[in-house]
Parts: structure tokens; C-alpha cells; sequence
């Protein structure tokens, strides 16, 4: 991407709509004007009803321009917004004629924003804040990203730089005065001490059970079971559609098969997984390993069990949790439901009491997601950058405790604030920058 083109896009949805929003903005945005609205550059940031028209002069549309010039734009830079009629001949012939000049092209995803960024107007986190509030599907999905696009997440981890920069200047204290008789015992305490209080937020932080990365990307529900326990008539009767095939014949399902419902005001991915039993079967035993993999993953698992043919060996599995369902399922076919401690009683293929187990399963996924207040962890990228700044943090204090020597604990510290820096941004981005703003829309 080059900072001398002038970007265009569409900002609003697919056509055909009411109406269509083009985006403009880069240094030829004034001259663009000049050549393509009636009247020229409009007023700034005023709507102003104009006459658009190509390169020969011919009447694309006529709708409102908004110039909102640099720096006091999204992108810092002069900023153009035509809203036409939202038919695609409008848009076509529209972008056709803006982009016919030289080093006027259509954006890439995400670039908008990411000029934004460039420009200083958000930092890495609050430009994923962007992204993520487009994408919302839930309320509690649209809460967490405008935290994160107002910059919540931007200042617990500028504290904790604040808080590392001062240490940094302790630890090169020690570094300077290696000799100064008491000064070096002075100083280490206090490092010792703001260490340990930055280590136990950052643990505290990575401890909360992956709550935002939960909130964004959707809570993860296993059905578990031996062969023909019912888990696809289950996974249908959930998803509302026949998700999965249903046959009598055992070993049917041979992978994992997710449907995605909005629970308790959150996504939830429900799999249907292979039932469980040793087999020879080269296929089967795959999926059966990938049913135990989904299992482990899971923030939840159903086990289901045959009430005619009850086999209860999931429940002691190493990945049973106390707070998993345990669901006696096929119960309108035996006279006498067998005796098992289940939390549900159902039949998956009539219907009967599937409607309780998915309220239940809604309110695990509420209750699980009101167990952290405020994540300061949304992604993947966050989690793994914060888990090595604190391995470096962690070095630095027990280097200074075992009086291993300064240098190789500023060193630490520095380290820990490039993991930090390089979540919002600060440094070292370019390794990450791509991969944040390809997922982005064109036309932000």
C-alpha cells in the first residue's frame, strides 16, 4: 500500500439499497472533487447536494458530498463521502469514474483503518475494535468492542508500560551504581515490589478462562456419547435443521460437525462428535480421536446416554468437568427410565425436554461470561504477547532476587515492553500489521 494513492471504496452494504456511500480519501481528494462534483470541493463537513459526474463530463448521480479534510478525519488525511442511490449501476459507473485517474485506485481491507492507525487517530487494539463492532452480532459482542474501540484494553496495557518504564529506569539505576555501597539493596526492593504487582495483573489477566476471546469468537458446546446414543438427533433438534445424518447403522458420524446458535445472548458452536468406543476402524478411530480433542476443548459437554442401553464410561473420562450435563436421552422408548444420576431427561427425536437442556445450556454461557467483568484479552494475538512479556518479566524479578545481575534484568524488561507495545501497537508491529487490517471490509 502506498500513502501517495488516493483509496476509494464502498462503505455501505451490497448493492441494491436505498442508498450507497462512497469513501474517499488521500491527497487527490480536493482535486477529485474539482473534476467530479458540480460546484467543486464542498464546504467541510457540511452536506451539500451536488451533481456527480465521470471523466466525459456524464451524470452519474446526484446526492449529498461530505468533506471532511485532514488531519481532523477517520484516516488524518482529506476525506471525501459521495452518498448516491444505492443501484450497482450507480455504484459501478460512480468508482469506474473516480479510480480512471492516476494513483486513484479501489482500498485494500482494512485500510481505512489502518491509516488511521498510521496517522495516530487509534491504536492497534481500538483499530481491532473496529473491526469487531462491524462484525458484532450479539449486544454483548457490540459492549466489548466499543470498550475496546474506546480505548479500554489501550489503557490497562499503557499502564502496565508506565508502570514497566518506571521500573526500567530503577533497574538501570543498579546499572549505572553497581558500586555505590547500599544503593543497589535501596533500589532493589522497589523494583522487586512494582515487579511483582505488574506480574500478578498480567497472570490475573491471562487467568480469565479465555472469557473475551469466548465473547468475540462464540462459547464451544460438545455432544459426547457412545455410538447411537442419539448425539446427531440432538445436534438437529438444537441447530433446527437437519444438520447431521441420522442412521441406525453405529460409527455414522466420523468428524466433528459444529452448528452455530445465539444462546443466552451469546454464539455458541455445538458439535456433534464420533461416538466413543475402541475400534479398528482406521476412519472411525480418528474421528473418535477428534471427538476427545473437541471434548477437551469444549467450555461444555453434554453427555449423552442410551436410556435403553446405558454406557456410562465418558463420565470418567480425564476431560469430565463438575459442571458438564449429563442428559439421559431416548427415555420414550424404555417403560422404566434407567437409574442414573442425570441433571436431564430427554427424547432428541420427539423433542421432549430438549427445550430445558437448551435453556441450560444458555445459562451456563451467561453465567460463564459474567465471571470476568472486563476482559483485557480479546484475541489470540493479546493472550500470546502477554504470556511472553510476562515469561520476561518473570526472568527479570527472579534475576534481581537472585542478585544475577542488572543488565540481564533491564534487558528482560525492555523485552516485556516490546511483547506490551506490540499489542497496541507501539512497536514492532509490521510482522502483525497485515494480518489485523486483511480482515477488515473493503471499505473500512
Amino acid at each position: 500500500m502506498s500513502e501517495r494513492d488516493t483509496i476509494c471504496a464502498l462503505a455501505s452494504g451490497a448493492p441494491p439499497a436505498a442508498l450507497a456511500i462512497l469513501r474517499l480519501s488521500g491527497p487527490k481528494v480536493r482535486w477529485l472533487a474539482e473534476q467530479h462534483l458540480h460546484g467543486g470541493i464542498p464546504a467541510s463537513r457540511h452536506a451539500t447536494l451536488t451533481d456527480v459526474r465521470d471523466e466525459r463530463g456524464r451524470l452519474v448521480d446526484r446526492g449529498l458530498a461530505i468533506f471532511m479534510p485532514g488531519p481532523g478525519s477517520y484516516t488524518g488525511e482529506d476525506t471525501l463521502e459521495l452518498y448516491l442511490h444505492g443501484g450497482a449501476a450507480v455504484i459501478e459507473h460512480a468508482l469506474g469514474a473516480l479510480t480512471s485517474h492516476e494513483d486513484v485506485r479501489i482500498a485494500e481491507p482494512g485500510e481505512y483503518t489502518r491509516r488511521a492507525f498510521e496517522a495516530g487517530k487509534l491504536d492497534l487494539t481500538e483499530a481491532e475494535g473496529v473491526a469487531d463492532i462491524i462484525e458484532a452480532e450479539t449486544l454483548a459482542q457490540k459492549a466489548q468492542a466499543l470498550r475496546q474501540l474506546g480505548g479500554g484494553l489501550s489503557e490497562t496495557y499503557a499502564t502496565w508500560r508506565a508502570e514497566l518504564t518506571g521500573v526500567l529506569a530503577l533497574v538501570e539505576v543498579a546499572v549505572d551504581f553497581p558500586d555505590e555501597g547500599d544503593a543497589p539493596q535501596e533500589t532493589t526492593a522497589p523494583i522487586l515490589a512494582k515487579l511483582d504487582r505488574v506480574i500478578g495483573e498480567i497472570r490475573a489477566a491471562l487467568g480469565d478462562g479465555g472469557i473475551g476471546e469466548r465473547i468475540r469468537d462464540g462459547f464451544r458446546v460438545a455432544i459426547i456419547g457412545a455410538p447411537n446414543a442419539g448425539k446427531s438427533t440432538l445436534l438437529n433438534r438444537l441447530a433446527r435443521r437437519e444438520a447431521a445424518i441420522v442412521a441406525a447403522k453405529a460409527g455414522t458420524t466420523r468428524d466433528v460437525i459444529e452448528v452455530r446458535r445465539v444462546l443466552g445472548g451469546h454464539v455458541v458452536w455445538i458439535a456433534d462428535t464420533a461416538g466413543l468406543r475402541v475400534t479398528e476402524d482406521e476412519i472411525e478411530a480418528e474421528g473418535v480421536r477428534r471427538a476427545e480433542m473437541a471434548a477437551r476443548d469444549a467450555d461444555l459437554r453434554v453427555f449423552l446416554i442410551d436410556a435403553e442401553t446405558p454406557d456410562l464410561s465418558a463420565l470418567s473420562t480425564d476431560y469430565c468437568k463438575q459442571s458438564d450435563l449429563v442428559v439421559l436421552n431416548k427415555a420414550d422408548l424404555v417403560s422404566t427410565p434407567a437409574t442414573i444420576e442425570a441433571h436431564y431427561v430427554i427424547s432428541a427425536k420427539a423433542g421432549d425436554g430438549v427445550d430445558a437442556l437448551e435453556q441450560a445450556i444458555a445459562g451456563f454461557v451467561a453465567e460463564h461470561a459474567r465471571s470476568v467483568e472486563a476482559p483485557v484479552i480479546t484475541r489470540q494475538r493479546h493472550r500470546a504477547r502477554l504470556q511472553d512479556g510476562l515469561r520476561s518479566l518473570e526472568t527479570a524479578r527472579d534475576g534481581l532476587a537472585n542478585d544475577v545481575g542488572a543488565e540481564l534484568a533491564a534487558e528482560d524488561v525492555r523485552m516485556a515492553l516490546r511483547q506490551l507495545g506490540s499489542i497496541i501497537g507501539v512497536v514492532g508491529v509490521e510482522d502483525v500489521l497485515g494480518a489485523v487490517f486483511s480482515t477488515f471490509c473493503i471499505g473500512k
